[in-house]
This record gives structure tokens, C-alpha cells and sequence, in this order.
């Protein structure tokens, strides 16, 4: 069995009968949605996934920045800025 990750469930016909409604109940809380009695996605309310989505901005923001400081510094091409793109180019 699958764990459920949500405080409430309901399977795919429940939800299809009256979306609205079941969202309404729900009261702002998570609701796994079944299928066959396994969980095949999550109904998230606005602020949780826009709350999820904000922390995972930020996330990759520190990752980037992070990365980019453990980065070597680059020295100067001794060729000029045409032969220095190709020559990055054929690296990739």
C-alpha cells in the first residue's frame, strides 16, 4: 500500500461529481486523489502551492549563486572574441 501524504483522500469519481464541493470541504487542506485506492496526484490548495513554488525559487537562487562561487576564475582568452566563442562552442 501507499503511503498517502495528505490529510484527506477521495477517489477520481467522488471528485469528478462535484470538484467545488469537495474543494470547499477540504478547507484549505491537502486531498490525495485515488485511483484504485492508490494515490495518483494531490490537490493542493493556491497558497501551499504558491508558498511551494516561492521556497523553490529561493532554493535554486542559493544553489545557482552557490555554484557560481565555487566556480575557478576564468582567465583572459589570449585570442580574440569570435575564435574564443568557437573555441567554447566545440567543448560543448
Amino acid at each position: 500500500m501507499d503511503n498517502i501524504q495528505a490529510p484527506l483522500s477521495i477517489s477520481i469519481s467522488e471528485l469528478k461529481r462535484n470538484p467545488s464541493a469537495v474543494i470547499e470541504a477540504a478547507m484549505g487542506r491537502t486531498i490525495a486523489v485515488l485511483n484504485h485506492n492508490r494515490p495518483t496526484a494531490y490537490l493542493v490548495p493556491v497558497g501551499t502551492y504558491e508558498a511551494l513554488i516561492e521556497h523553490n525559487k529561493v532554493q535554486n537562487n542559493t544553489f545557482l549563486a552557490d555554484f557560481v562561487n565555487t566556480l575557478p576564475v576564468a582567465s583572459s582568452f589570449p585570442m580574440d572574441a569570435v575564435a574564443a566563442q568557437q573555441s567554447l562552442r566545440n567543448e560543448w
